[in-house]
């Protein structure tokens, strides 16, 4: 049971070693402990480019995370804002959809439902909802019924949906993730694939924190089930060739998923985050980690955290996954070591695929293996496609060499 109440969370480490994160961000700046205002910016397109590249020179300390993003966000509402008094849809819908990144980005510090986090919470939804007005395919909001509440999701179609049925895929974003990034404005791998896409945040994550929604191993296991059903409900979905695919912490949730929802026709996992009850992560990683997942959770107290966060594990539910499976890694993971990784893969009694990229860290990206190799995003996105067409494949080992060599072993 969690502890919330209604204070922000403050571990050991987070009082302890503020001082040191502080000098860490002056000295390396906002993507200290991972690429976040690179997964945000590449969503947005180059248009936001500058933006970002402000955003990263302001920020020299935690406390000016929130309001350079805010800053930002502001400004390109305003252009948004103008441009659709002056019927400029295009420009419009960009502007807007890189303020609703921008806002969401601005309450990744807050670890309580103050109300700065809370207004922000509101202009994100109210900027991303103008977006869906002026997007070149069709969005709508999604909530899915959970208990007494629901789990908020953006709903996409590919450009051109004219009708039927088609794949659709269940994308779950990572700790520090939000739906509103979980399809790109312009070239969305899914999208440009006839695939249409639910992004959502499940149990803990970002907006369903807002409405105390948090995590749970039987949460998330209530979850697979819940998207499942409101997936198959809609008339646009085939429910033969619905995916489920999660990035970073995303990747623990899907898989969860996945396990108490058979009829998933496939799960496609990146960056994992897969040592059952997460110590490396939590103690040994950027203090953060654990302060915002203790606020997703619900607990204040670290102790009762620390008990709460070992009933976290695969475990006893990888047995269950009947599905193909692909788990994207990186060798040199520092949030998740790849031994945590490479136990689940074995134990999967699936088809299944793990595909480690050589010296890449925990975001696989930005090292040789994964700039000459396969690319991640891409490769996942063919193979889900290839799954929910019903084409075969091979369970087997990969290792991406920094040459882009690939070696492949047979499972």
């Amino acid at each position: 049971m969690s502890t919330n109440d209604g204070r922000a969370p403050h571990t050991r480490r987070w009082t302890e070693q503020r001082w040191l994160l502080d000098n860490v961000i002056r000295s390396v700046g906002i993507d200290w402990d991972q690429p976040r205002s690179i997964s945000y910016n590449a969503p947005c397109g180059p248009e936001a480019n500058a933006d970002f590249a402000g955003i990263r020179e302001r920020v020299k300390k935690y406390a000016d995370i929130s309001p350079a993003f805010e800053n930002a966000a502001r400004r390109r509402e305003a252009k948004a804002r103008a441009a659709e008094k002056a019927d400029e849809s295009v420009t419009a819908r960009q502007n807007f959809f890189i303020a609703a990144v921008q806002y969401a980005a601005a309450q990744w510090p807050y670890d309580e439902n103050n109300e700065k986090n809370l207004a922000l919470n509101e202009r994100k939804r109210e900027c991303y909802t103008c977006y869906t007005q002026f997007a070149d395919h069709r969005v709508e909001q999604a909530w899915i019924p959970f208990g007494e509440t629901a789990l908020p999701g953006w709903f996409h179609l590919p450009p051109g949906y004219a009708g039927g049925r088609i794949p659709a895929v269940v994308a779950i974003p990572g700790m520090d993730g939000f739906k509103e990034a979980g399809v790109a404005m312009h070239g969305d791998r899914w999208l440009s694939r006839g695939i249409a896409v639910l992004s959502v945040e499940g149990p803990g994550q970002y907006e369903s924190a807002v409405l105390g929604i948090h995590v749970s191993m039987q949460n998330w296991t209530l979850a697979g089930r819940a998207i499942m059903e409101w997936m198959r409900a809609r008339p646009e979905v085939d429910a033969a060739r619905i995916g489920v695919t999660g990035q970073s912490f995303g990747s623990f949730f899907a898989t969860i998923s996945c396990a108490a929802e058979p009829r998933y026709k496939a799960c496609a996992v990146a960056a994992t985050c897969l040592e059952p009850g997460f110590h490396t992560i939590f103690e040994e990683a950027s203090p953060t980690f654990k302060q915002r997942f203790m606020y997703m959770s619900g607990y204040t107290d670290e102790a009762a955290f620390d008990a709460f966060v070992k009933t976290l594990t695969w475990e006893g539910h990888a047995e269950k996954i009947r599905v193909p499976y692909l788990c994207i890694a990186g060798e040199m993971d520092e949030l998740s070591p790849l031994e945590h990784t490479e136990r689940f893969v074995h134990t999967l009694l699936c088809p299944k695929r793990l595909i480690v990229y050589q010296d890449c860290r925990h975001s696989v990206g930005n090292v040789p293996s994964t700039n000459l190799g396969p690319t991640p995003q891409v490769m996942a996105a063919d193979w889900m496609a290839a799954r929910l067409a019903d084409k075969p494949f091979e369970s087997e080992r990969w290792f991406v060499q920094a040459n882009g060599n690939v070696i492949r072993t047979p499972y």
